[in-house]
């Protein structure tokens, strides 16, 4: 079903989270995504989270080149790992030599064991400090903002008066495409909620694609697409098409979100 999910977007390249290994991520490509032929390349490197090993990837039809982790990168006042995964750098070159560059990300989820009932606000200040690094690891790679970049990935937060986010997605460096949707349009993940703790369902942005000002501006009229049909069927604000076999199962409770870019 996942695999179904990525197909609707039609994607040359799919940045991933949650992935196990390499050996993982090449299974897949090969069993159920149409294999080399499709994505030539792919890459996981084994992240921060050594209990549930979800690491971040990438599959990709055109080359990878210059890849940089950051899983080791430090933060000098907490003295402690700044990723829960990593920010994964890399460029995918293109025809006639152009490159875009990705810094995929899987930011610190909103659960927290010891305080369910508040984890959003519990996990509030290390999302604050990931987001910051990531502008901080762009602007070393882009001084001046300008280039062919996107952030991207699961920042598991959403914008509002209290979001961990929003001095990246608010960036004036980048733009959250996302919002090139109308309002009510705009949620990628349904979370069923917490009957214990009295929190109903809801539907948020958790999935950013944040490309920079210049190619934004390259591809004013780019509409992003979010693929709905994978969630599980208990999210009745979707009221779409499901995937053919969908049943009871569920692609992800994370929708793909997609967009068509000219470099």
């Amino acid at each position: 079903m996942t695999a179904a999910a990525l197909k609707e977007t039609k994607a040359d390249v799919i940045a991933l989270q949650e992935v196990e290994s390499n050996g993982t991520l090449r299974t897949f490509r090969s069993r159920y995504l149409g294999g080399r032929k499709k994505y030539r390349e792919y890459l996981v490197i084994d992240g921060n989270d050594y209990l549930r090993l979800i690491d971040v990837g990438i599959l990709s039809s055109f080359h990878i080149e210059n890849i940089r982790t950051h899983m080791h990168d430090m933060n000098e006042q907490t003295k402690k790992l700044v990723f829960s995964r990593d920010c994964l750098e890399c460029d995918i070159v293109l025809p006639d030599n152009k490159r875009l560059t990705l810094f995929i990300n899987h930011f610190k989820s909103m659960y927290n064991p010891p305080d369910p009932c508040n984890g959003r606000a519990k996990t509030h200040d290390k999302r604050v400090i990931q987001a910051n690094k990531v502008k901080e690891i762009v602007q070393a790679r882009f001084p001046n903002g300008n280039g062919d970049f996107v952030i991207l990935g699961d920042l598991n937060d959403y914008m509002d008066s209290n979001s961990s986010i929003t001095d990246l997605v608010n960036w004036n460096k980048v733009e959250n495409v996302v919002n090139r949707l109308p309002s009510e349009e705009r949620w990628t993940q349904y979370w069923e909620g917490n009957k214990k703790c009295h929190l109903d369902e809801t539907y948020h942005q958790l999935d950013y694609i944040l490309l920079s000002k210049s190619l934004a501006e390259k591809n004013a009229d780019a509409i992003p697409t979010i693929m709905r049909k994978g969630l599980p069927k208990k999210a009745k604000l979707y009221k779409g098409p499901w995937l053919k076999g969908l049943g009871n199962k569920a692609a992800s409770d994370h929708c793909p979100v997609a967009i068509k870019l000219s470099i």
